[in-house]
């Protein structure tokens, strides 16, 4: 494992919450931090607080919008021409709802589009350098979960905001075992996480519940699965917080996993190999 001071690590959703929390603690120790977001003025705004929180310069924002599969395309193609190698890839950006039914700008249900199939795309496409590297893939899941009916997995039926949530992080947490499972002979690893339960991000205060806990906390755990030397080689597990734990038994279902993944593929046009 290389120092953190030679690791690059691409953190995405991170102008805000948890997701500056852990670009801020990255980039104290001394690793060279590509930091993600969709908005210029809050990417600019995350990447001059983090300079001037940790005097570490290695500091880079990219903007994608990862309701359009095409952003995270354009996105990946920047990092792979810009960047030697990535050591991890923490896929933190997600969106919530309390509203009706909304679509990305592929036409797919918003929330698996920007939870699951975003993260889907941009893992697969950067795989050439995760595997360079033996890199870690860190997702950031949660522990509200919920089984997923793969003949309406747009949720064109019955839909609630949280179902959307819900099913969305199931399947990120079930591509985290069939990545780490197809990936396991490269040195890739591949392990998710609930971070805690209504921390106090914007998109907890946007639902209108009172944060339980800080972004300071969530971070500290995503980190320890990005860079712990204890966790070397350790794959295709779910953690609350730093605490191995137990996901929805759908993950653990093998051909639940693959009908899953060939569905991603034909949704997003990448099928990974």
């Amino acid at each position: 494992m290389k120092p953190i001071h030679e690791q690059t690590i691409l953190v995405t959703g991170a102008t805000d919450g948890i997701g500056k929390q852990t670009a801020i603690d990255l980039a104290s120790r001394g690793a060279t931090v590509i930091v993600h977001g969709r908005n210029d003025e809050r990417g600019r705004a995350a990447v001059e607080q983090i300079v001037r929180l940790t005097g570490n310069e290695n500091i880079r924002f990219h903007k994608a919008d990862f309701s359009s599969l095409a952003e995270v395309q354009r996105f990946a193609a920047e990092v792979q021409a810009e960047y030697a190698g990535l050591d991890a890839l923490i896929n933190n950006a997600g969106t919530g709802g309390t509203g009706a039914r909304a679509l990305s700008r592929d036409g797919y249900e918003l929330m698996l589009a920007v939870n699951y199939l975003a993260p889907y795309l941009l893992t697969g496409l950067l795989l050439p350098m995760l595997k360079a590297n033996s890199a870690r893939v860190v997702n950031v899941a949660s522990a509200s979960q919920k089984r997923i009916d793969l003949s309406d997995l747009m949720l064109e039926r019955g839909y609630s905001p949280l179902a959307a949530y819900q099913q969305s992080k199931l399947a990120l947490v079930a591509f985290t075992f069939e990545l780490a499972e197809t990936f396991r002979s490269t040195g890739i690893t591949s392990n998710c996480l609930h971070p805690g339960t209504y921390l106090d991000t914007k998109m907890v205060r946007e639902s209108g519940v009172t944060p339980l806990g800080s972004v300071r906390s969530g971070a500290d755990a995503v980190v320890h699965l990005a860079v712990s030397a204890e966790l070397e080689g350790v794959t295709g597990k779910y953690f609350d917080r730093k605490r191995e734990a137990t996901a929805d038994k759908q993950a653990y279902d093998g051909p639940f996993r693959r009908r899953l993944w060939e569905l991603s593929a034909r949704l997003t046009g990448l099928d990974l190999q």
